[in-house]
């Protein structure tokens, strides 16, 4: 395959030749069976970076340069990443920072990893053998831990460990895949975005675990509160919006118009009939779940939706069961419970109360067992 490795840089003059003589002279000599070049999307560094790299240029014929004007690092890889696939046909794209902070002699055990299938492999420096410096200030090792534990916890994605770093290979099919969203972020959350929609789309990640490196030569870009407050506005409102678009919000409004026929029916057998409460609402819940599997099995969960008939009445079937087991222990089961402490007066607030509890049941129940992903 072709390889391109990508480093972004802004007034890395210092830095850049050391990373491209370690990656010609160290790396690619020991890479047989892919095609390896480099780019550097230079941001139009006034301190010489783009000629320090034509003059590389000349001496190694597999380096290459993409210049603009300075939007910030996720535009830089962008436009980096784009020139390396329509112009270099690059089939694999590495994100790697100039300044030698990401291990380049790690490249290998990357590729490794896209040879065995992998769509992006990330650079890991938090678990299985992987490091941040120690002589880093407790603070900076503490926000750059936290961060990362708060954006999985939010995105309940913790199969990832390493979700802010900017150590990557990526193949051509993820990057034009998700470019035309990526444009949103020309800053340091490009990364969080990049991975975020990444596992969201379904490709496989890895991970490959290396010693981040203090920079000896050069400053930081970061502007730390600035990128403190991005990632937690990123994090929060992309999770808020997964979670009323997503499935979750589907499952929502399904549910809403099952709770109407579930509610309505109930007051009815309740103020009708001589039935025990708890029995009310198992009569008046079926033509609930009966509506909720049609609509949660043609909208909700339609990516995995029943696609014939045996399909749809087994599932109906482990619909109904899953349902109705909530039904008669969560929400019936509350109701009863209510009636017996404090008697039938409060009817209303015992049916809301199992209501809410069946729902987290319910929902939880249709992912991991009626629709669930079949694994690849």
């Amino acid at each position: 395959m072709k390889v391109v490795i990508i480093s972004a840089t802004y007034n890395e003059k210092g830095n850049i030749e050391r990373l491209i003589t370690i990656l010609e002279e160290e790396v690619f000599p020991k890479i047989k069976n892919h095609e390896m070049s480099i780019l550097v999307a230079d941001d139009n560094s006034p301190d010489g970076t783009g000629e320090e790299v034509r003059k590389l240029m000349k001496k190694w014929k597999n380096v290459y340069i993409s210049t603009g004007s300075k939007k910030g690092l996720g535009a830089a890889y962008i436009r980096g990443m784009t020139y390396a696939v329509e112009k270099m046909d690059a089939e694999v794209v590495f994100e790697i920072d100039a300044d030698l902070q990401h291990d380049p002699l790690k490249i290998p055990e990357f590729l490794k990893k896209i040879d065995e299938g992998y769509d992006m492999v990330v650079g890991n420096r938090y678990s299985d053998g992987g490091s941040i410096p120690h002589n880093w200030p407790l603070l900076r090792k503490i926000f750059s831990i936290v961060a990362n534990l708060f954006v999985k916890i939010v995105f309940t994605k913790f199969s990832v460990h390493d979700w802010t770093g900017g150590y990557r290979a990526i193949k051509k099919e993820v990057f034009l895949k998700e470019k035309d969203e990526l444009t949103n972020y020309k800053g340091y959350i490009f990364q969080i975005s990049f991975l975020h929609k990444a596992i969201r789309d379904g490709f496989k990640i890895a991970e490959v675990p290396f010693h981040f490196s203090d920079r000896t030569l050069g400053n930081s870009k970061i502007a730390p509160i600035d990128y403190i407050l991005n990632v937690v506005a990123y994090v929060i409102f992309s999770r808020i919006k997964e979670l009323i678009l997503g499935k979750f919000g589907k499952f929502l409004a399904v549910g809403g118009f099952g709770f109407i026929i579930n509610a309505v029916l109930y007051e009815i057998l309740v103020r009708s009939t001589m039935l025990p409460l708890a029995l009310s609402n198992l009569i008046a819940a079926q033509f609930a779940i009966f509506s909720n599997f049609n609509f949660n099995n043609a909208w909700t969960f339609k990516d995995q939706k029943a696609n014939n008939i045996f399909s749809y009445f087994r599932k109906m079937i482990g619909f109904f069961t899953t349902s109705n087991t909530g039904v008669a222990l969560i929400q019936s089961g509350t109701i009863q419970l209510g009636d017996m402490l404090y008697g039938e007066k409060y009817y209303r607030i015992y049916f809301l109360i199992g209501t809410f509890l069946l729902l987290i049941w319910n929902f939880t129940m249709y992912r991991k067992v009626i629709w669930r992903k079949n694994k690849k």
